[in-house]
């Protein structure tokens, strides 16, 4: 279980096929902190630990994974956001983030307003029920805050500040790109529930 609060940001450092799965090699300062087994979100994704090496660890991502999200885009050299995950105790800054990746959304718009920026993505088909205006979603990762519906066009905004632009790959983040999306655990429950 993670909050969505960006650790840091790792980098790609290779990239192996094996099998249907690929196996990524990662780089970040808090490499030497590791154990086998932990669970790490990567772009929101839960990935575990498989081996640790002085400069980077390991992660084996199957074929499921590969298929449902932004993964397959990945190349050597990308940067990853990366959340250890949740410590009991600990404050959650965010909200309950699993790293369960529910699919993919698409950038459609990014505008600069003096300071911050708004990222406008489309819902993916059969999500909208799931938004909600100042309602918490995850992208790559990253706990925010819905600012804006458009439901006749099935798009969403959220308003990122300088903190989390600097401090997370959304920096990178282009039109047209695809970014990891996992909806409020909460509300798919109480969708569940009441469609019951």
């Amino acid at each position: 279980m993670f909050t969505g609060i960006i650790e840091e940001l790792g980098v790609v450092k290779n990239i192996k096929k094996d099998n249907n799965n690929l196996l990524l090699d990662i780089s970040v300062a808090f490499t030497s902190e590791l154990e086998i087994n932990q669970s790490i979100s990567h772009n929101g994704i839960c990935l575990t630990v498989t081996d640790i090496e002085k400069n980077y660890y390991r992660v084996c991502v199957i074929n499921e994974t590969i298929e449902k999200t932004n993964i397959q885009s990945v190349v050597e050299g990308d940067l990853i956001n990366l959340e250890r995950c949740l410590v009991v105790g600990d404050r959650i800054d965010g909200h309950i983030v699993q790293g369960h990746v529910d699919g993919v959304t698409e950038c459609v718009n990014i505008s600069e307003t003096g300071g911050s920026w708004y990222f406008t993505f489309k819902c993916p088909q059969g999500y909208t029920k799931y938004l909600s205006e100042k309602g918490s979603i995850c992208i790559n990762g990253v706990s925010l805050t819905v600012a804006n519906i458009h439901e006749t066009k099935d798009e969403f905004s959220v308003a990122i500040i300088p903190y989390t632009f600097e401090h997370t790959n959304f920096k990178i983040i282009k039109k047209g790109h695809f970014a990891n999306i996992e909806f409020d655990v909460l509300a798919k429950q109480i969708a569940r529930l009441i469609s019951k």
